[in-house]
């Protein structure tokens, strides 16, 4: 039982290690649900940059996964759901059920979202940190996704989720590369 959270940037894996973790699961006996906010535009499954891919629910809410009694929980793109919501993944922990929740850690500006604190103070069992390659100086230790528009950094003045329906680029930049409002 316990909650594993599962952060980092784009492009650090953190898909592939949701989908390694319950693609087994179809062959087993276990009920499990993976879940995905319906504010993801970008598709329908989880997915990873090379093709793999696993089917999961799109939800408004998290409150909607509080009507089955699952034995396993997958939420990928945690970071899209409000975190007055938080309270639904402590109901689920409190059934005994198994939780793994995956997402980006900090948006365009390297704000950490108010979602992943909150899960943070839920106690989980295990932290997994992924990074990833720096788009810039090609560094395996990316940790932020920068927000583009035409090729610019944007700083500021937009909300913490955006969706990736092609209106801004993103890339994945080191601490070095990192662009913030007090630099630019």
């Amino acid at each position: 039982m316990g909650l594993t959270l599962i952060l980092g940037p784009m492009k650090s894996g953190k898909s592939l290690e949701l989908i390694s973790y319950f693609a087994p699961l179809r062959y087993t006996n276990i009920s499990f649900g993976l879940f995905q906010s319906a504010r993801n535009v970008r598709d329908k499954n989880v997915w990873t940059r090379d093709g793999l891919q696993l089917e999961a629910k799109k939800i408004e809410s998290l409150s909607e996964i509080l009507d089955d009694n699952y034995q396993i929980v997958g939420i990928d793109e945690i970071h899209m759901f409000p975190a007055d919501e938080a309270w639904v993944l402590d109901k689920i922990l409190k059934r005994g059920c198994r939780l793994i929740v995956s997402g980006l850690d900090t948006d365009y500006r390297g704000k950490m979202f108010d979602i992943i604190k909150k899960v943070l103070e839920l106690g989980p069992s295990e932290v997994r940190y992924r990074k990833a390659v720096c788009e810039i100086c090609k560094n395996p230790n990316a940790v932020y996704t920068q927000l583009l528009k035409d090729g610019s950094p944007i700083l500021e003045g937009l909300p913490s989720v955006l969706p990736e329906d092609g209106t801004y680029g993103y890339k994945v930049v080191c601490r070095s590369c990192f662009k913030r409002k007090n630099e630019a």
